[in-house]
């Protein structure tokens, strides 16, 4: 349990008690956390993190929710979200320097603008820095990490720097799982500003073109297979349209599931069941999720992960 008096005493952000966090995923799913905190700094999120590890209270790190399905019993425990208090962006030196709580799109945006390229495959992933470090986030053959030279984070209570090396950087995966991310610094060639304000357009278009924007999603629930595509293998198991209550396999792309109003996080699981199982029959691969599942038991883990 988390005294409120104790965490008031040092803590400077905002404290909400049983937050809905339906409002922080772009799912637009999720029951009550106990606790929702949103630290105004790095070192507001230092204090906060060492007293809920010294009190046992077990807590999730979220930017913009993007990535996340989380259960519709909510979370015990505490989430702390990061896009109030980390969200500066800025050049340094020869480096762009980007806090954890920073949106893809605005770092992108201010690459762009300083005339660096590299991350323009970026543009229109709904997500945070940190997240997209940690997962290595990517899209149209790049990756978060092409560019990226070291990581600030938290680890067993200490602030370190990680270099890219370091990270044990793979496909959607990194050796950050365990770490919180503070900030990170990109190394990236001068480029042609109206020439990357074009490749982000076209990129942009071609997201609007192919994945179902209009409607609250995860973006992509499972990792590409070798050699292949997961959308692919769905949609050829004819389950494009297939609808679980209000959430359904988009008939725009295979790899997406929607809310299309009101869905639950269950109706979701069922279809991510569903489409795991389908095309393991059929193809047999076995579609690892790329969404991260929160506030689930064991067993779903297990089930979906193994």
């Amino acid at each position: 349990m988390i005294n409120l008096d104790e965490i008031k005493s040092f803590f400077l952000g905002r404290i909400m008690l049983h937050e809905p966090l339906s409002k922080y995923t772009s799912f637009r799913i999720g029951g009550p956390a106990d606790y929702f905190l949103e630290p105004v700094d790095k070192n507001d999120v230092v204090r906060l993190i060492k007293y809920l590890q010294e009190h046992d209270v077990p807590f999730i790190i979220v930017g913009h929710g993007s990535n996340l399905l989380v259960s519709d019993d909510g979370i015990r425990g505490a989430i702390i979200n990061l896009e109030y208090g980390l969200n500066n962006v800025q050049l340094e030196g020869n480096l762009i320097v980007a806090e954890a709580g920073v949106h893809l799109t605005r770092f992108v945006d201010f690459c762009i603008q300083q005339g660096r390229k590299g991350v323009e495959m970026l543009a229109g992933i709904p997500g945070t820095i940190g997240g997209a470090v940690i997962m290595n986030a990517g899209a149209y053959g790049g990756e978060i990490s092409d560019g990226l030279k070291e990581v600030e984070i938290v680890r067993e209570g200490h602030v370190i720097t990680v270099k890219k090396e370091d990270a044990a950087f793979a496909y959607r995966r990194s050796g950050l799982n365990r770490d919180i991310v503070l900030a990170a610094s990109f190394a990236l060639p001068e480029g042609d500003k109206p020439e990357l304000m074009h490749r982000r357009r076209e990129l942009l278009i071609k997201r609007n073109q192919s994945q179902p924007l209009n409607l609250p999603s995860s973006g992509s629930v499972f990792k590409n297979p070798k050699g292949t595509f997961a959308a692919k293998l769905i949609e050829e198991s004819g389950l494009k349209g297939t609808c679980r209550g209000k959430a359904q396999i988009s008939e725009k792309h295979g790899n997406f599931i929607v809310n299309t109003g009101g869905a639950k996080a269950s109706d979701v699981l069922e279809l991510m069941r569903l489409a795991q199982s389908t095309v393991l029959k059929k193809f047999n691969v076995k579609l690892e999720p790329e969404v991260k599942l929160v506030g689930f038991a064991e067993e779903i883990y297990k089930e979906l992960y193994n």
